[in-house]
């Protein structure tokens, strides 16, 4: 309705295919620009824009990152920035995303004259940042109930021998209906599935480390109704758009009251009654608060990374993947600490780019040579018999291929890209990089380290919070459902009459099984580890990760995690796991 082109900012290409392929189908002007398009795609779609025939644009936040697409925004009419999953944009938001942290300057550079922010899981803090990052004044922060009238929720103290069977008497005492089960671990989603298929039941295990065809296959059986159960991780959520869910397990705690809203929200969304069962164990609490403190880089990491960015000069060039390694840090908070960067005013992005090209033939290659002139026929059998296979792709490094053909790398990017859009290969782009403009040299890369470093403790304990939070929703003598409530801001004046408490069952602590300390055994072997001088387990903190089984870039890529000690303290807290590190390390 309105005159100019409206931008719709969404974290995941299956969520923006879903909405484009259905404003198409009711003959809506709507188009997306993604990874996944083609280069004749790509051209149409621009095509379309600069005819002003587009009115809704979807792209992910990552894409304003390049500047040609910025500067295309420029000389648009634009009408309305939309911004699915606004939550993302709060660093106290669950879903966090770094590039959402700038949508707010992008929306007053590009002057946007509207901002729709949407989010179905924001607290009040949330919804303030939100409102103060685009200047949305009290009167149109409009907030609907959280309240859904038909989820049952069930809270089950038990330990973590009782919750096989417990699921088990579940599944067995419904009839075959849709049903997700989650888990925190990918293992874990793996062994129950694995259970519940040895029981009789259609069951199959759905988590980020599958092949994306696994991933395809098993998303299309359970909405189709093939397989009715699915076991998931919470990468199994955004893009599920079935309406009878019936029941929705958590077989581990989830990771928030977020996160949890989120999860039972998949459920009941034909209005029919719902069961929502959280099996609450304490022991769940080590393996979530673990993951907390993983994501906290050491300070001396940290400052490496900065005083390694800033000083490059006026032009920088950066490899997350390469950065992620090389200092130990996870990926996200890679781009996490590059995004406060730009937003300090200290970086300005340029172009994206990639380090790497798979692909695999669609055609054999004397096809895709047929036809070209001897000069083209002569590089493009250079390039193709470049590279390594790995998993099934022929993975080729742009600079080193730049460098064996005596070409450029955009070259080497743009010949890959042509013959995709030909349809000689598939295309899968890999360890994207990123392109900036120093801004200003005045500054301490020291300061700026330890002032971010501030910051990602002061989320590690917000995220220690949220946990406990799911503890005490789980412990709530009164109405479940209003203590959910309460949560986002929201006050019901009576109980909801459907809930374990509500339905009289008293609240019961959260049970914890005994953990067994550190042995002489374990010790010895830690030892003998930490004398092999791994560079990937050089430090306490590094050392720490990796004992409590959480993988971390260098440990990943030096392929450490494949031995015994990789996980062998998991069951403890990190923070005990990291005291007696520090003795044996400085001893």
């Amino acid at each position: 309705m309105l005159d100019g082109l409206t931008i719709v900012v969404s974290p995941l290409i299956a969520l923006m295919k879903d909405q484009v392929d259905a404003l198409q189908r009711r003959g809506l002007p709507a188009a997306r620009l993604d990874s996944s398009l083609s280069l004749d795609d790509w051209e149409a779609i621009e095509a379309d824009w600069d005819a002003g025939k587009l009115k809704l644009l979807y792209v992910a936040p990552e894409r304003f990152a390049d500047e040609r697409f910025r500067k295309r925004l420029q000389s648009s009419t634009l009408s309305l920035l939309a911004i699915d999953e606004a939550h993302c944009i709060s660093e106290w938001g669950h879903h966090f995303r770094p590039d959402y942290l700038k949508l707010a300057r992008m929306a007053a550079e590009l002057s946007i004259p509207r901002v729709l922010a949407l989010t179905a899981t924001a607290t009040p803090e949330v919804s303030r940042d939100i409102c103060q990052a685009f200047g949305i004044q009290k009167a149109d922060h409009i907030q609907l109930s959280f309240h859904r009238s038909n989820l049952e929720l069930r809270v089950t103290p038990c330990l973590p021998r009782d919750r096989d069977a417990r699921l088990l008497e579940r599944l067995r005492g419904r009839p075959v209906e849709s049903v997700i089960i989650y888990v925190t671990r990918q293992f874990t989603a793996e062994a129950v599935a694995t259970m519940l298929q040895r029981e009789g039941i259609r069951a199959r295990a759905y988590h980020a480390g599958l092949p994306d065809e696994v991933r395809a296959s098993c998303q299309e059986a359970f909405l189709s109704g093939d397989v009715p159960v699915m076991v998931a991780t919470i990468a199994f959520g955004m893009g599920i758009d079935k309406a009878d869910i019936r029941a929705i397990y958590h077989y581990n705690l989830p990771k928030s009251l977020e996160n949890y809203s989120q999860e039972i929200g998949r459920a009941g969304r034909d209005g029919g009654l719902a069961v929502c069962e959280m099996f609450a164990c304490a022991g769940d609490l080590i393996t979530l608060e673990n993951f907390a403190y993983a994501d906290t880089p050491a300070p001396v990491a940290l400052r490496q990374l900065i005083d390694h960015v800033l000083r490059q000069g006026d032009s920088v060039e950066v490899s997350f993947y390469d950065l992620s390694v090389t200092h130990d840090i996870r990926l996200l908070v890679v781009e996490t600490i590059m995004a406060a960067l730009e937003l300090e005013g200290m970086l300005e992005p340029t172009r994206p780019f990639y380090q790497q090209y798979g692909y695999r033939y669609v055609r054999d290659l004397s096809h895709v040579l047929r036809g070209r002139e001897a000069e083209e026929r002569a590089l493009l059998r250079r390039l193709l018999t470049l590279g390594e296979k790995a998993w099934g792709w022929q993975v080729v490094d742009v600079s080193a291929a730049a460098t064996e053909l005596e070409v450029t790398a955009e070259e080497v990017a743009t010949t890959f890209h042509e013959l995709e859009a030909a349809g000689d290969l598939y295309l899968k782009p890999k360890r994207k990089c990123q392109g900036y403009r120093l801004l200003t040299s005045e500054v301490s890369p020291r300061a700026v380290a330890d002032r971010l470093h501030a910051q990602m403790a002061a989320r590690e304990a917000h995220d220690l919070d949220r946990l406990r939070r799911v503890v005490a929703l789980s412990e709530e003598p009164h109405c479940l459902t209003n203590a959910l409530l309460e949560y986002f801001g929201e006050h019901a004046e009576q109980a909801c009459g459907h809930c374990s408490r509500c339905q009289g069952k008293a609240a019961q602590p959260v049970p914890s099984a005994r953990v067994e300390p550190c042995t002489q055994e374990e010790l010895e072997m830690i030892m003998a580890l930490a004398s092999e001088k791994h560079p990937a387990l050089r430090s306490p903190r590094q050392l720490t990760r990796f004992l409590c089984g959480l993988v971390s870039p260098a440990a990943a890529r030096a392929r450490l995690t494949r031995r015994d000690e990789f996980g062998l303290l998991e069951r403890l807290p990190f923070e005990e796991v990291l005291a007696q590190m520090e003795s044996l390390i400085l001893r």
